[in-house]
């Protein structure tokens, strides 16, 4: 703030006022000078998490802790790691740091120790639930959150990783890649939008079109909060699918009808924050149907979102 004054003194600048002194401000407003974001060393940090980052859009840098240990079936059918076992911590730099999130797999027993782990740290806890019904071994999702030194941050996760089964970073596979089993393109145009295959599996992430922002940070799609949805082939054109739509308050009940109406099971209801802009509630689903009458019907669910327009 700057504050400039007029003084009106004795005699002077008279205006027929009797003996007086008078004094007017006036208040300028300056923009608030904006905290510099410093560079981060991806090297350092890596090595602190004892595998390589993978760098995505806005700046941001993911670590993908894939629970290939972990046989889970859910209805008879075998969860791809890259389907819903995956780990995953992302960071992106802002003022103090960085800005990590990510959502961690773990079986019952685990859970204990990461997390008095993780506090020790200073990492906090987000939430923890489920994703998917009816699986068997049962697994569980804690969601992380932590702002500050990117090195020590990496450190932390990477100690409470330890006291899990999560396999350390598998060498490149060499095998050459299956074909797919599902026709993507067809997938894409019957969702509306498209996205890769990764691990055997058909991903795609749908932005929101709002600014979401976590702790006065804006946080990117990338960061977790972008619907998800993956197609697992299960033969004969059908897929196994699951994800989770991130919604506002008014949004999650039309979504539910619509899925629904349409053989779509609503397997999770919940916050995945707790500091966002809008309030964002994530809502996971299952089905094991014909792939394309399924990418139909959540093409449906998302026009009851504020998401990205289809591209398709």
């Amino acid at each position: 703030m700057t504050r400039t004054c007029l003084r009106r003194t004795r005699g002077g600048l008279a205006m027929g006022f009797a003996a007086a002194w008078f004094t007017a401000c006036a208040v300028h407003s300056r923009a608030p000078v904006a905290t510099p974001v410093a560079a981060v060393d991806w090297t350092a940090v890596d090595a602190a998490m004892g595998r390589p980052s993978v760098a995505q859009s806005d700046d941001v840098h993911r670590f993908n802790m894939p629970r290939t240990d972990l046989h889970v079936t859910v209805d008879g059918v075998v969860l791809r790691p890259s389907f819903a076992l995956g780990s995953w911590l992302a960071m992106k730099p802002v003022a103090g740091g960085v800005m990590a999130m990510g959502d961690l797999v773990l079986t019952g027993d685990e859970i204990g120790p990461v997390l008095s782990r993780l506090q020790a740290g200073g990492i906090e806890q987000t939430a923890i639930h489920h994703h998917v019904i009816r699986e068997s071994p049962r697994v569980l999702y804690v969601h992380v959150h932590g702002h500050g030194d990117p090195v020590a941050i990496a450190g932390t996760v990477r100690a409470a990783l330890a006291l899990t089964a999560t396999p350390p970073v598998a060498a490149p596979s060499t095998a050459p890649t299956a074909a797919f089993a599902l026709d993507t393109a067809a997938l894409a145009t019957a969702l509306g939008h498209s996205g890769r295959v990764n691990g055997g599996v058909y991903q795609v992430t749908i932005p929101r079109r709002e600014v979401i922002r976590d702790g006065g940070f804006v946080i990117p799609a990338v960061m977790g909060l972008g619907t998800a949805i993956n197609f697992q082939p299960t033969g004969d054109g059908n897929a196994a699918i699951t994800g989770d739509f991130v919604l506002t308050a008014l949004e999650v009940n039309p979504v539910i009808r619509v899925l629904r109406e349409s053989g779509i099971e609503v397997t999770s209801l919940h916050n995945h924050l707790l500091n966002d802009e809008p309030r964002l509630f994530f809502m996971h689903f299952w089905a094991n149907d014909e792939a394309i009458r399924l990418a139909q019907r959540l093409r449906v669910a998302l026009a009851k979102t504020a998401s990205a327009a289809p591209t398709r």
